[in-house]
């Protein structure tokens, strides 16, 4: 896919000060060869000779070294609760209401899915895009008041048609690195998303990824998929009340999205989803190795899609989960020794048009972000939720993002959290 790049792709971020890494090793010791180089000439014109060649020798031995010392990454995150230093927030620009597709169509209600098929492939309206990017700003203005490195997308015009030898699709936005991207210690995984407007979502991420890369991450992309029909149950439609759970996905390939996933150190949950198959948790259970353990989570939920607003870990033995799609007594065994916190009701929403124009369910309330075990940031209307994490011993920070529903999520969706003071640990044993 040809790219024209425009005035400003690069866009000027919001961030604190970036902790100087290993990977300015080589940089620092050519300043110091310079600067040796420079002492050399000096004292050799002052006859000094002897002083001349060991300066030179120091410089040739600070070289070395640097050149030895492993890069020290800055991509560390284990979990969802150790101190966060740094941050991915997702972009509002060139937003576009999503292709339809019946991947698309199956976790929306019938008659919005009948409305998003009409308006698919154009943008989105720009009253929805200016509530919800203030509130985006406010929210990267916290997270930079609290010490956080925050990092962002690269702005990109999700109209433009691309395709591949057996389907062409337009875009959908940047807002939610937490889909299309798993952090797991140092290393960052490109998921293999089912959504085919979603397929080249994380190129607006390139630049971030390969500055992380040189730094000395891991950068991991998971075979990408055909999207074919065979992936997808032909004339599917959700389960109704009473029916029991079925999903688009075949396992004709590996497909998942990272937000169908939580952490908690040598342990992952996952819910399997319409956009997260068997074949693709496998996969993901096969390239971490037997340092980890991927467990699954069963969901009620008609229409599943993304854990985190069915079960949220947020802190060593403090798990949140949703009443309406978790059954307490079934949840997976490395859980079951946890305070299980259930999640309040969530408050109603009055606005009309965001009911209609979220892609989310109206659990959004569980959609938090942890700064650290005490400290979350959650949304300023759920004030039950609010009120509950105070009872659970939390210390919430509100704080608006309500209209970022249209555009996938909240807190958790938007973010990605790339590195976290804090080792890998086991919590579940």
């Amino acid at each position: 896919m040809t790219v024209t790049r425009r005035p400003g792709w690069l866009d000027t971020e919001a961030t604190t000060a970036t902790p100087t890494t290993a990977a300015t090793a080589t940089a620092t010791a050519g300043a110091v060869a310079r600067v040796a180089a420079t002492s050399a000439e000096t004292a050799e014109t002052a006859g000094t000779a002897e002083t001349a060649t060991s300066a030179v020798r120091e410089a040739t031995s600070a070289v070395r070294e640097a050149q030895q010392r492993p890069l020290v990454s800055p991509v560390n995150s284990h979990n969802e609760w150790d101190p966060l230093e740094e941050i991915i927030v997702g972009r509002l620009d060139g937003a576009t209401i999503p292709s339809d597709h019946p991947v698309v169509r199956c976790n929306i209600p019938p008659w919005a899915a009948r409305l998003q098929g009409l308006a698919a492939g154009y943008r989105y309206p720009r009253p929805l895009i200016d509530k919800a990017r203030h509130e985006l700003e406010e929210f990267v203005a916290l997270l930079v008041s609290l010490g956080v490195t925050v990092r962002r997308p690269d702005p990109v015009d999700h109209r433009r048609r691309y395709g591949t030898p057996d389907w062409s699709s337009r875009g959908f936005c940047n807002t939610c690195p937490r889909d299309s991207m798993l952090v797991i210690g140092d290393e960052i995984i490109e998921t293999p998303m089912a959504w085919p407007c979603r397929y080249f979502e994380t190129h607006s991420y390139r630049r971030v990824l390969k500055d992380y890369f040189r730094r000395g991450a891991r950068w991991t992309a998971a075979p990408k998929p055909q999207l074919t029909d065979e992936l997808f149950e032909r004339g599917f439609r959700p389960p109704r009340d009473g029916e029991p759970p079925r999903r688009i996905l075949t396992e004709f390939e590996p497909v998942f999205d990272a937000a169908d996933f939580v952490r908690a150190g040598r342990d992952l949950f996952v819910t399997p989803s319409n956009v997260t198959n068997r074949m693709g948790i496998e996969w993901l259970r096969r390239h971490l190795g037997p340092g980890y353990r991927v467990h699954e989570v069963e969901s009620r939920c008609r229409t599943p899609m993304h854990i985190d607003t069915t079960l949220v870990p947020l802190a060593p033995g403090k798990v949140l989960v949703n009443p309406e799609y978790v059954d307490v007594d079934r949840l997976p065994e490395p859980l079951r020794s946890w305070d299980v916190l259930v999640a309040p009701d969530p408050d109603p929403i009055d606005d009309r048009l965001l009911r209609i124009t979220s892609l989310c369910g109206r659990w959004l309330s569980m959609n938090v972000l942890m700064i650290d075990e005490k400290r979350v940031i959650a949304e300023r209307h759920h004030t039950g939720m609010l009120r509950a994490l105070e009872r659970w011993g939390f210390e919430p920070i509100p704080c608006d993002l309500l209209h970022y529903a249209p555009f996938g999520g909240s807190f958790h969706c938007a973010t990605l959290d790339v590195r976290r003071r804090g080792t890998l640990a086991s919590y579940a044993d």
